[in-house]
């Protein structure tokens, strides 16, 4: 379950919708990225072909990412079973 976001845009668009503060040409894929998000258990629940999920290291080690679009990311982490510190990014 998604109990935590860094990405005050994101989290609005999971709970109600709005597209304002996100990229709206996304919109549709990162509402299937999200809803499988919050039934995951654990990192490997995100193991979905196209998504690409991988382990980021250095600063953001303990954090997982999916692919999004060219270097748009969708970055979480997990404690126990919840998905904490969701976010929207280009670290690239």
């Amino acid at each position: 379950m998604i109990v935590d976001f860094r990405h005050k845009g994101l989290r609005r668009f999971f709970e109600t919708g709005s597209k304002p503060g996100i990229n709206a040409d996304h919109a549709r894929k990162r509402s299937r990225q999200l809803a499988a998000l919050d039934r995951a258990q654990g990192a490997d629940d995100m193991n979905i072909p196209g998504w690409f999920l991988h382990a980021l290291q250095g600063d953001m080690a303990g954090h997982w990412a999916i692919r999004m679009s060219g270097n748009w990311r969708l970055t979480f982490k997990f404690e126990g079973t919840n998905a904490v510190l969701v976010d929207y990014r280009d670290y690239h």
